[in-house]
Protein backbone atom coordinates (compact mmCIF):
# COMPACT_ATOMS: atom_id res chain seq x y z
CA UNK A 1 0.00 0.00 0.00
CA UNK A 2 1.15 3.22 -0.73
CA UNK A 3 0.97 6.18 1.41
CA UNK A 4 1.43 9.91 0.63
CA UNK A 5 0.16 13.05 2.23
CA UNK A 6 -2.74 14.65 0.30
CA UNK A 7 -1.69 18.43 0.58
CA UNK A 8 -5.32 20.08 -0.48
CA UNK A 9 -5.24 22.51 1.83
CA UNK A 10 -7.87 24.34 0.15
CA UNK A 11 -10.42 21.95 1.36
CA UNK A 12 -12.83 21.95 4.41
CA UNK A 13 -12.84 18.88 6.67
CA UNK A 14 -13.65 18.48 10.32
CA UNK A 15 -10.78 17.74 12.34
CA UNK A 16 -12.60 17.98 15.78
CA UNK A 17 -15.20 18.47 17.61
CA UNK A 18 -17.16 18.56 21.09
CA UNK A 19 -20.59 19.56 22.44
CA UNK A 20 -20.26 22.70 21.75
CA UNK A 21 -18.34 23.13 18.91
CA UNK A 22 -16.11 21.70 15.54
CA UNK A 23 -12.93 22.20 14.58
CA UNK A 24 -12.92 22.68 10.83
CA UNK A 25 -9.12 22.82 9.38
CA UNK A 26 -8.13 23.24 12.75
CA UNK A 27 -9.80 25.92 13.72
CA UNK A 28 -12.67 26.20 16.02
CA UNK A 29 -16.29 27.31 14.96
CA UNK A 30 -19.00 27.80 17.72
CA UNK A 31 -22.75 27.48 16.74
CA UNK A 32 -24.75 26.41 14.09
CA UNK A 33 -23.09 26.09 10.89
CA UNK A 34 -23.72 24.93 6.79
CA UNK A 35 -19.75 23.47 5.81
CA UNK A 36 -19.00 22.67 2.10
CA UNK A 37 -15.48 21.30 0.71
CA UNK A 38 -15.28 25.50 0.10
CA UNK A 39 -17.49 27.49 1.83
CA UNK A 40 -18.43 27.72 5.80
CA UNK A 41 -21.98 29.47 6.65
CA UNK A 42 -21.85 30.43 10.29
CA UNK A 43 -24.95 32.03 11.85
CA UNK A 44 -26.83 29.03 9.42
CA UNK A 45 -30.17 28.18 11.08
CA UNK A 46 -30.83 30.57 13.21
CA UNK A 47 -33.18 29.62 16.64
CA UNK A 48 -33.17 26.32 15.19
CA UNK A 49 -31.39 23.34 18.07
CA UNK A 50 -30.50 19.96 17.67
CA UNK A 51 -33.86 18.53 18.65
CA UNK A 52 -34.88 20.13 15.12
CA UNK A 53 -37.29 23.02 16.92
CA UNK A 54 -36.85 26.41 15.40
CA UNK A 55 -35.66 24.20 11.74
CA UNK A 56 -37.32 26.08 8.81
CA UNK A 57 -37.48 24.38 5.28
CA UNK A 58 -34.77 27.98 4.04
CA UNK A 59 -32.42 26.38 6.38
CA UNK A 60 -32.33 23.15 4.72
CA UNK A 61 -32.54 24.98 1.41
CA UNK A 62 -29.33 27.09 1.92
CA UNK A 63 -27.61 23.71 0.87
CA UNK A 64 -28.85 24.05 -2.74
CA UNK A 65 -27.17 27.57 -3.03
CA UNK A 66 -24.25 26.54 -2.09
CA UNK A 67 -24.49 23.56 -5.15
CA UNK A 68 -24.63 20.34 -2.72
CA UNK A 69 -25.75 16.91 -4.04
CA UNK A 70 -25.54 15.43 -0.72
CA UNK A 71 -26.70 17.04 2.60
CA UNK A 72 -25.52 15.45 5.98
CA UNK A 73 -27.32 16.82 8.83
CA UNK A 74 -25.66 16.40 12.61
CA UNK A 75 -28.44 16.46 15.22
CA UNK A 76 -26.21 16.56 18.20
CA UNK A 77 -25.89 13.88 20.34
CA UNK A 78 -28.28 11.66 19.02
CA UNK A 79 -29.90 10.98 15.34
CA UNK A 80 -33.15 12.91 15.74
CA UNK A 81 -35.44 13.28 12.11
CA UNK A 82 -37.44 16.63 11.13
CA UNK A 83 -41.40 16.92 9.81
CA UNK A 84 -41.25 15.70 5.85
CA UNK A 85 -42.69 19.29 5.00
CA UNK A 86 -39.24 20.44 6.22
CA UNK A 87 -37.79 18.22 3.68
CA UNK A 88 -40.06 19.70 0.40
CA UNK A 89 -36.96 22.29 -0.56
CA UNK A 90 -34.33 18.90 -0.89
CA UNK A 91 -36.44 16.82 -2.72
CA UNK A 92 -37.54 19.53 -5.19
CA UNK A 93 -34.31 20.59 -5.87
CA UNK A 94 -32.77 16.38 -6.03
CA UNK A 95 -30.66 16.63 -2.92
CA UNK A 96 -30.11 13.85 -1.13
CA UNK A 97 -30.30 14.03 2.65
CA UNK A 98 -29.72 11.99 5.65
CA UNK A 99 -29.86 12.90 9.39
CA UNK A 100 -27.41 11.69 12.12
CA UNK A 101 -26.13 12.24 15.16
CA UNK A 102 -22.68 14.57 15.12
CA UNK A 103 -20.14 11.69 15.27
CA UNK A 104 -21.47 10.32 12.44
CA UNK A 105 -22.16 13.12 10.72
CA UNK A 106 -18.93 14.55 10.86
CA UNK A 107 -17.47 11.15 9.67
CA UNK A 108 -19.18 10.91 7.05
CA UNK A 109 -19.18 14.45 5.60
CA UNK A 110 -14.89 13.71 5.89
CA UNK A 111 -15.24 10.59 3.42
CA UNK A 112 -17.90 12.10 1.32
CA UNK A 113 -15.67 15.70 0.55
CA UNK A 114 -12.35 13.40 0.47
CA UNK A 115 -13.85 11.64 -2.26
CA UNK A 116 -15.04 15.36 -4.36
CA UNK A 117 -18.45 14.76 -3.55
CA UNK A 118 -20.69 17.98 -3.74
CA UNK A 119 -21.85 17.47 -0.20
CA UNK A 120 -23.20 19.77 2.46
CA UNK A 121 -22.59 19.35 6.19
CA UNK A 122 -24.93 21.26 8.76
CA UNK A 123 -24.69 20.88 12.33
CA UNK A 124 -27.07 21.76 14.83
CA UNK A 125 -26.19 22.24 18.48
CA UNK A 126 -27.95 21.65 21.83
CA UNK A 127 -30.02 24.47 22.80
Amino acid sequence: MKLYLDSNANTNVVTGYGDDHVMISKVRHDGNLLLTARDIVTGWAPGAAADLRGLRAEDLAAAAALGAEILIVGTGKRQRFPQPALLRPLIEARIGFEFMDFAAACRTYNILVGESRAVALALLYEA
